[in-house]
């Protein structure tokens, strides 16, 4: 009976869980609680991911109304790839939040946070696992809407502008997702994602379509923090606490593109339809742009979280750089590396949160003979760091290794350009990379960071769990890019 019902209770535990730890999480007993909930879910998706590996999609009705009447869950090899992720993330960072938290958030407020930070995961959750369109929307602004309250929790006064920043593009971004869904709803008359994509056929000559193309790329390109369209990430992760950092900068982005993915492939079937093939060749531009525009702000920044957060609009470039190119190959350097660089940066952002509680602050400076003060912290950090330039043995190697090979398989210019330019931006991480290590290992710290001690062995488990996986998935790739292959076959509709 529990294993028939996994698909909802996948969301329905972190959602009941989230008022529970307001009316009785005080003291430690909010953190068990998330704790335990976030673990469980974890173990929900690897049940599913199980299943759908073993059985083929999993396709769960809300109380047993049919699609597309009633509400669809829909768990096919990509969601259950992402859910993993976003369990995985959530839940290996919860040791990590138990002093954090204590350090940034008053007291009185940890159950307010925990509540939050409960309900952002349910929320993106559900924006994966759903197979309707407007109830994406929905899980879209219950993670959003609490999601704006995390950061603003921030100890700096910045974070309240962080918070209204956020809060005003994504707002405009929801708004964007939300006419496009309705849109295709007036041409359709149905909301089910692959009774939308079934009914749409021979209506892409419709001007009501190619606006709610429109609507949707532009509202879900805000969502992932595409460049131009990216202005709210720096200050939100910059100024969030340490823990809603992680949160947001593993898995916020990723949903993101999850759902681009979802719409473009699944819903609008791009890649059947010739005339909507500009929809895709736009986003290889911006991607490229994206890629290096990130990358050079990145190196001139003195804050280490600053330094991180223009490096993931670096990395969303190199993903859509692979949905760009609407290959088996290139979905596939894509998904991975949605994955990877979600585990790899939630490695980054744990360790820059333990030098923040230890170190006294985030500079650059402030990292200066880290390497001997907190050399468990800073080898983790520099594994991780060494996964976002792609050297071989780890996890961005693998993703950026399949990239290369898809631009080079066109055996065009365009593919070719596609190349350089993913080794080139490389080479520039390498730049902001070594920065961050120069100043940890090859410079003595003032005498007031003489006194710098290791950070807890909580903290070292979340960040130990992030970095040992930047080597195993980097090494063994039979999950990620197993999983990639079939979940991008699945929505290129190619045949196994």
């Amino acid at each position: 009976m529990i294993f028939s019902n996994l698909a909802a209770l996948q969301v329905v535990v972190p959602l009941v869980g989230a008022p529970l730890c307001t009316l009785f999480g005080r003291g430690i007993l909010a953190w068990a609680l998330s704790t335990a909930l976030t673990w469980l879910a974890f173990a929900i998706s690897v049940s599913l991911l199980m299943q759908v590996l073993c059985c083929g999609t999993i396709n769960y009705v809300m109380g047993g109304w049919l699609a597309p009447w009633g509400i669809e869950y829909r768990v096919d090899h990509l969601s259950a790839l992402v859910l993993l992720l976003i369990t995985g993330v959530a839940s290996a960072v919860m040791p990590f939040a138990y002093q954090s938290v204590a350090r940034e958030i008053p007291r009185e407020k940890h159950r307010l946070f925990y509540t939050a930070y409960l309900l952002t995961f349910t929320g993106l959750l559900g924006m994966v696992i759903t197979g309707d369109a407007f109830n994406a929307f929905v899980f879209m602004e219950i993670s959003s809407l609490s999601a704006y309250v995390l950061i603003a929790l921030g100890k700096n006064r910045r974070a309240l502008y962080a918070s209204f920043q956020y809060l005003v593009l994504g707002t405009i971004g929801a708004t964007f997702f939300v006419i496009g869904v309705g849109l295709l709803y007036m041409i359709t008359g149905t909301l089910n994602m692959v009774d939308l994509s079934e009914r749409l056929s021979g209506q892409h000559d419709s001007r009501v379509f190619l606006a709610a193309v429109g609507f949707l790329v532009v509202g879900l390109s805000l969502k992932l923090a595409l460049f131009p369209l990216h202005l709210w990430l720096p200050n939100s992760y910059a100024y969030a606490p340490s823990v809603v950092t992680v949160l947001l900068a593993a898995t916020g982005t990723k949903v993101a593109v999850y759902l681009l993915l979802r719409f473009i492939f699944t819903v609008l079937q791009v890649h059947q339809q010739p005339d909507l093939l500009p929809v895709v060749d736009l986003l290889f531009p911006l991607a490229l742009i994206g890629m290096f525009a990130g990358s050079v702000v990145a190196i001139y920044q003195t804050d280490v979280k600053r330094l991180l957060a223009y490096s993931s609009i670096a990395q969303m470039g190199y993903i859509l750089l692979g949905i760009s190119m609407a290959s088996e190959r290139g979905l596939i350097g894509a998904i991975v590396h949605v994955f990877n660089h979600g585990v790899m940066k939630a490695g980054l952002f744990v360790a820059v949160g333990a030098i923040a509680v230890h170190a006294g602050g985030t500079s650059i400076q402030n990292l200066a003979g880290l390497g001997r003060r907190m050399p468990f912290t800073m080898a983790a950090f520099t594994i991780c760091a060494l996964s976002l330039i792609g050297i071989p043995g780890t996890v961005g190697f693998v993703s950026k290794w399949y990239l290369v090979l898809a631009a080079l398989e066109t055996g065009t210019t365009k593919g070719f350009m596609a190349a350089i330019a993913v080794v080139s931006a490389s080479l520039l991480a390498i730049i902001y990379v070594w920065r961050v290590v120069e100043v940890a290992y090859f410079t003595n710290p003032s005498d007031g960071e003489a006194s710098v001690a290791e950070a807890s062995w909580q903290t070292q488990f979340s960040l130990w769990i992030f970095s040992g996986l930047c080597v195993a998935f980097g090494v063994s790739t039979d999950l990620t890019a197993g999983v990639a292959l079939l979940a991008a076959r699945t929505l290129l509709d190619i045949a196994p």
